[in-house]
């Protein structure tokens, strides 16, 4: 969601802030601000739409070594200049950015009213400035207004504050929206994503929550809400600042798609050898066969990881497994106890829906396994398990290479728990193992095919209804196809289990319809064909995607893309990269920004 730098040091912190925000568009943004201090004045710049206005206003000449600078999303009040951060009291005493949601704004602005407050803007970020401020007005010292004020704040909050009577330090809080921060010899960065960081220092510390922080050049103090001081080791990013770069490739997403090979091989190797799974492998035998049931739970693309996780842990290991939309999950009343395993997918680690399942599975007695690409993120650091994906940075709002990362991580724990529950023999495990070991390869191979699908997308592109469709596995993967489509390009896109056509849907089949089969099952290929026949008889431009040897698939459709054989249950892996590049390519031909698409953010940690 949106994007928080800030800055403390002896350099000019306008340059440095402007750069550091820069590096978090790909977040989603419509505005934009800074505020810096030179230790007398306080200047603030805000301009609706991207950075570079910022800078054409001015934004690099403003005076001062300390400030903080923020890309808004807009959740509450248009995206306006008078909305956009940083917000400040009415006196310049308080000025701050902040990422989350207040969920009692309305309760607080009506205090705030009461004691005579006016408000300029729409935004439940001005009301908590003001809020603070309030306390600070009957409070001498900071800290303890702080603490104060934020006891009473429902919601989420990322927050860095300046306070025009403590020149030399900034303030920090969190509440569930990231925040990190970096000390280097007598410099200080802050930002949400250690993207905004990596350039300046790899060595950081993510900040607690429910904790408030207070930084200058000389020091760092951590303490909970309730002031108890506390200690924080520092982290090591594991990635360069080049790999968050384009490197010469058009887009994010294109490199991102292209990166997937290696991605896959440095996250198999985590977790499986030579000789079979890890010794370290995160959870061990023992506990994954006192395990009962399986609980996968996540939002968007990760979701669709999880479906396809149930059809591969219920096929390969068959053990029972209940997939939940994060979202759901939070406010239902699940059955879950001790004897329960619930694995939480996030590529950030810090998806507020996802987070707040994982704390209501953990109430509930349940053991949790997170699966992230963000070392020290919130799920990351609250699941009693963790398995890490390397699929290193990811820009793109679209995520590719880390969405194939989860789903390596569902066959590799299919297959684990295969073995804790002796559902394969050693033989068939080594086996599955080693076709594992070629993904990456055949991945390689799909890509190869750039050329070829970018022609298919030609047709793709003009169509005004697309439906992605198949069966088991295949219609796991057909939703995240069609999300892959109306996310980048703003298509009608849907993705349907073939079966379910006739039930209504294939009335909205004519001349304008693109339909996109998925056919990687035996057992459900010949039923697949006949579905892809009717909408065929309809009007519909037929595109289906099949491993190499089955070639029934081309009597039934117009273009056929194929993909090397492999294990059927890991196929999707491979078609994947298809509908990625199909989805890129029509997007492309449309003109459209494919690395920030409309309305998206990369990393949604609101509700």
């Amino acid at each position: 969601m949106c994007g928080i730098v800030g800055y403390i040091g002896n350099n000019q912190a306008s340059k440095i802030l402007l750069e550091m925000l820069s590096k978090l568009e790909y977040r989603g943004y419509d505005s934009a601000g800074l505020a810096t201090s030179d230790g007398n004045n306080i200047s603030i710049l805000k301009e609706k739409g991207r950075i570079a206005n910022l800078i054409e206003a001015g934004g690099e000449s403003l005076s001062g070594n300390m400030g903080i600078a923020h890309t808004r999303w807009a959740t509450h009040g248009q995206p306006t200049k008078e909305n956009s951060h940083p917000h400040y009291s009415d006196d310049y005493l308080v000025i701050g950015v902040h990422n989350g949601i207040i969920e009692n704004y309305l309760q607080l602005k009506d205090v705030l009213l009461e004691n005579g407050y006016s408000f300029y803007s729409q935004t439940d970020t001005e009301v908590l400035i003001k809020f603070i401020h309030y306390y600070c007005q009957k409070e001498k010292d900071i800290l303890k207004a702080l603490s104060l004020a934020l006891k009473q704040v429902r919601g989420s909050y990322a927050l860095a504050l300046m306070f025009k009577d403590d020149k030399d330090s900034l303030y920090l809080a969190r509440k569930e929206s990231p925040l990190i921060l970096a000390k280097k010899d007598d410099e200080v960065y802050v930002a949400s994503d250690p993207t905004a960081i990596i350039n300046y220092c790899r060595d950081v510390y993510y900040l607690e929550n429910l904790s408030i922080t207070k930084v200058s050049r000389d020091e760092l103090h951590f303490y909970d809400l309730d002031l108890n001081e506390k200690k924080l080791e520092a982290s090591t990013i594991n990635y360069s600042s080049e790999a968050a770069e384009r490197g010469g490739y058009e887009h994010y997403m294109l490199k991102e798609i292209y990166e997937q090979p290696q991605a896959l091989h440095d996250s198999l190797n985590a977790y499986v050898d030579e000789e079979g799974f890890r010794e370290d492998f995160p959870i061990s035998i023992d506990k994954l066969k006192a395990f009962e049931n399986i609980w996968i739970v996540a939002c968007g693309s990760a979701y669709h990881v999880g479906c396809l996780g149930q059809y591969l842990i219920e096929g390969i290991a068959k053990k029972k497994v209940r997939v939940e939309l994060a979202s759901e999950f939070r406010y239902r009343e699940p059955l879950l106890d001790k004897k329960d395993l619930v694995i939480v997918i996030s590529q950030s680690g810090e998806t507020a829906d996802s987070l707040a399942a994982l704390r209501k599975a953990k109430e509930l007695g349940a053991s949790v396994l997170g699966i992230v690409n963000v070392l020290g993120s919130s799920i990351a650091r609250e699941a009693d398990y963790l398995m890490y994906t390397y699929a290193g940075p990811e820009i793109a709002v679209a995520t590719t290479k880390a969405y194939s990362c989860q789903l390596l991580m569902m066959y590799i724990l299919a297959l684990a728990l295969a073995k804790a529950n002796s559902r394969l023999n050693q033989e068939e495990i080594d086996s599955l193992l080693e076709d594992l070991r070629r993904l990456p390869e055949l991945v390689s191979k799909a890509i190869e095919k750039d050329q070829e699908i970018k022609e298919v997308a030609s047709k793709v592109a003009q169509a005004s209804k697309i439906f992605f469709i198949g069966r088991g596995l295949d219609y796991a993967l057909s939703l995240e196809g069609a999300l892959k489509m109306k996310e980048i390009t703003y298509a009608h896109a849907e993705g349907y289990a073939a079966g379910e056509l006739k039930h209504g849907t294939i009335s909205l089949i004519d001349e304008d319809t693109v339909v996109i089969g998925s056919c990687s099952q035996s057992k459900t290929i010949e039923k697949t064909i006949s579905n892809l026949v009717e909408t065929k008889s309809r009007g519909a431009y037929i595109i289906s995607l099949a491993l190499a040897d089955h070639n029934e698939v081309s009597l039934s459709s117009d273009e056929v893309i194929y993909v090397e054989d492999i294990n059927e249950y890991f196929a999707p892996s491979l078609m994947v990269v298809v509908l990625q590049l199909l989805a890129y390519h029509s997007a492309v031909i449309k003109g459209l920004n494919v690395d920030k698409p409309r309305n998206l953010a990369k990393s949604v940690t609101v509700e």
